[in-house]
């Protein structure tokens, strides 16, 4: 990700902050991960409170003198209540849902307290993205950030600040939290992508499901059966009770395999298959994936099977051997 040599500039000398290594969540913010340092205004602040203290010496105006002293005691001040901000505070959790690559990916960044006080104008920033949030007292705020995304695989999330420079903007106190936990980009799904691959002659099969719409046989009535599927007339012939079961056809199996698409590029190739993965859950196909080096995923259908085979596709090698 392009950056200014400002950036990249502040970014190595942040390196040198705790924490310097990816760290397991929660974290709590103590008084020894929280640094203060004045700010722009903060710096002339105090030169203006310099020269009128300086003024009022040479020119022994004590009134003078007296306003600066209360003028720089409200400066400390304000370095002690931008610590208190962020003292105790809580990163419950930092995570992400798999996105396809150039989507952007929404970070929730999840922040907690166990005291009493409120905490203003908090603001959050990951990879150059920054959002601002207010943390009620004894109260959890979910902090959403956007952040882009270029390719697939693991997405490299580096440090994460939390700052703030409440409550007059003459010091800014920040904390950083790494988080250990990694972030998934999908691959980006071929547009205007073929169909499906042809799978005539490939047998359907059935299931029975209480919303079918073929009765499949009859059988005795067991307790919890719904009075609609009771079958009134064999009922009354067989002198018992009897249910209706129907079947459901199942969606035709569909196999999704790397070695049948020699003619791609390897990027390409998997952008077909991210894109057949799609196709075949918005048909609610069953589909295998089969990719080369690994065992064979499905057949399935369904949230779980799609992350499971997105994921494969994700973590593959940008160029095999």
């Amino acid at each position: 990700m392009a950056s200014t040599p400002r950036a990249r500039l502040a970014r190595r000398f942040a390196r040198l902050a705790r924490p310097r290594q990816p760290e397991s969540l929660p974290v709590q913010l103590d008084r020894r991960r929280i640094y203060v340092l004045p700010t722009r205004f903060g710096l002339f602040f105090a030169a203006l409170v310099f020269t009128m203290a300086l003024g009022a010496l040479n020119y022994n105006n004590n009134p003078g003198l007296l306003l600066a002293l209360l003028l720089g005691a409200t400066a400390m001040a304000s370095l002690i209540f931008a610590h208190l901000q962020l003292a105790d505070l809580r990163i419950d959790a930092i995570a992400a849902d798999p996105v396809p690559a150039g989507t952007p990916l929404r970070l929730q960044v999840a922040l907690s307290s166990r005291d009493a006080r409120a905490r203003h104008g908090l603001r959050v920033d990951a990879c150059d993205r920054h959002v601002f949030t207010t943390l009620a007292p004894s109260d959890g705020v979910v902090a959403e950030l956007s952040l882009p995304t270029q390719q697939r695989g693991w997405y490299d999330l580096d440090r994460i600040r939390l700052s703030t420079t409440q409550p007059l903007g003459l010091a800014r106190a920040w904390a950083w939290v790494w988080p250990s936990s990694p972030l998934l980009v999908y691959p980006a799904p071929e547009p205007q992508g073929p169909p499906l691959p042809d799978i005539s002659g490939a047998g359907s099969r059935t299931r029975l499901h209480a919303g079918g719409e073929d009765v499949h046989q009859l059988r005795n009535y067991r307790a919890g059966d719904a009075r609609r599927s009771i079958a009134w007339k064999p009922s009354a012939r067989h002198d018992q009770l009897l249910v209706r079961e129907y079947e459901q056809p199942l969606g035709q199996e569909v196999e999704l395999a790397w070695t049948a698409l020699p003619a791609l590029l390897h990027e390409h190739r998997i952008q077909r298959l991210a894109h057949w993965i799609d196709l075949a859950e918005r048909e609610g196909r069953r589909y295998r994936l089969l990719l080369p080096g690994q065992p064979p995923l499905g057949p399935g259908a369904g949230t779980a099977h799609r992350h499971l085979c997105l994921r494969a596709l994700a973590l593959m090698p940008h160029a095999l051997a």
